[in-house]
């Protein structure tokens, strides 16, 4: 019930910023689009990555962001194909990647994505003879927690048959606009992995009419 309910939280409140954002271009030159805007993505000298999806029976077609600060890096993760294509280089989500290009500091990125319905792709060919074509040996599992003032600490763990190779996190904020300072440093993280499992300890201060989300990211692969 606990992720049911976070599910419906993060949709709704992503559904009200996409209302909000009418200066990216993330539909631009599309011709029926549905946009999505995450939220603002706290980032620092380390890379964030935090996964965007569409609504079910959509591709991801058009992507764009804003950001807090003109030293943020964003790129975001593509698949190997031909043609680069919606449903070739892009799936039904994408994964955003943030850092930034300082030393110290935090800054925030907001995501958006260009969402067209799927029409099956293409037939994804290896670009150079090899032994394996390229194809998907992780599985990346996204996992969104809402954050309430106060400790709470959260288990999460790969579905069974796969093993967990890696995991990361972002803060996410949905507010109007770029987060204030005082609000990235609102929320702290402290993960760890343990036994095939990701702990989180989640440190959240009073966040008045702030919603915030963890995006816990696993790596998870087929058990050898």
């Amino acid at each position: 019930m606990r992720r049911v309910a976070v599910v419906l939280a993060v949709c709704l409140a992503a559904a009200t910023a996409a209302s909000r954002a009418g200066a990216t271009n993330e539909c631009r030159g599309l011709q029926v689009c549905v946009p999505v805007a995450g939220p603002w993505v706290v980032a620092g000298a380390g890379e964030v990555r935090y996964e965007l999806a569409c609504p079910k029976r959509f591709v991801v077609a058009g992507l764009d962001a804003e950001l807090s600060s003109k030293r943020m890096d964003v790129a975001f993760r593509g698949a190997l194909g031909s043609p680069v294509n919606p449903g070739i280089t892009t799936s039904t989500s994408a994964v955003f990647l943030g850092r930034l290009l300082a030393h110290a500091g935090l800054a925030a990125f907001r995501p958006h994505i260009g969402c067209i319905p799927a029409s099956g792709g293409g037939q994804r060919f290896p670009t150079a003879h090899r032994p394996f074509a390229p194809g998907h040996p992780l599985a990346p599992v996204a996992v969104q927690l809402v954050v309430r003032p106060g400790v709470h600490r959260f288990v999460e763990r790969c579905a069974a048959g796969k093993q967990l190779i890696g995991a990361s996190h972002a803060v996410g904020l949905y507010t109007d606009g770029a987060p204030s300072a005082a609000q990235m440093r609102g929320v702290a993280v402290v993960q760890s992995i343990r036994g095939g499992r990701v702990l989180l300890t989640v440190r959240a201060g009073a966040l008045p009419d702030v919603p915030a989300i963890v995006q816990v990211d696993l790596d998870c692969a087929a058990a050898a």
